[in-house]
């Protein structure tokens, strides 16, 4: 049996992925579609503040290390951040720094929801698993400095080469009735 070693990817900082596996291989983006859409589905358009009328760009990768498959995902864009984009690097580099150096602007946060699901037959075949295994699904909302929503992505990621880590700080609860009428002291 051949143990392929699990990466860590910190969620207390927003970093591609190249960034985060500098030293352990090249990162590699095998760029399965990258153009400018001009209704992107509804949901899309709401969570990147679009109006009915504009469009985005839409840009899809395979990523591998070393040439083993990694991700796949898939990111909507805004037009004015995404369109410069598709005349630059995008299977060498990463969104994060393209987006950067495009726009003259640094990124500032992003709003993740990470969950567990297993591999459809398409995804399973593009990330060299079975059918069936489970995969990590990252939806990631990244905003500029400004609080500007401009890269909308679902990742789905190799849970048996990727391990999310982050450190959480106790925050106190407050010592106001939350919603199941429990104050902090009756919770012991």
């Amino acid at each position: 049996m051949v143990l392929t070693p699990a990466y860590g990817h910190g969620l207390d900082q927003l970093a591609g992925l190249a960034e985060t596996l500098t030293g352990h291989g090249a990162v590699v983006n095998d760029v399965r579609a990258a153009h400018e859409v001009t209704r992107p589905p509804a949901p899309v358009a709401r969570r990147l503040g679009l109006r009915p009328d504009e469009g985005a760009v839409y840009i899809e990768r395979l990523r591998c290390l070393d040439g083993t498959p990694l991700s796949f995902d898939a990111s909507y864009l805004t037009v004015d951040i995404g369109r410069p984009l598709l005349e630059r690097d995008l299977a060498g580099r990463d969104l994060f720094a393209l987006i950067e150096e495009s726009t003259g602007q640094p990124l500032g946060r992003a709003e993740l929801a990470l969950h567990a699901v297993t591999a459809s037959r398409e995804t399973a075949a593009l990330l060299g698993i079975d059918e069936g295994a489970a995969v990590f699904a990252v939806d990631r909302l990244t905003r500029l400095a400004d609080g500007r929503p401009v890269d909308l992505e679902t990742l789905h990621i190799r849970a048996d080469r990727l391990t999310f880590h982050a450190v959480a700080h106790r925050v106190r609860p407050s010592t106001t009735t939350g919603d199941a009428g429990i104050t902090p002291d009756q919770l012991g």
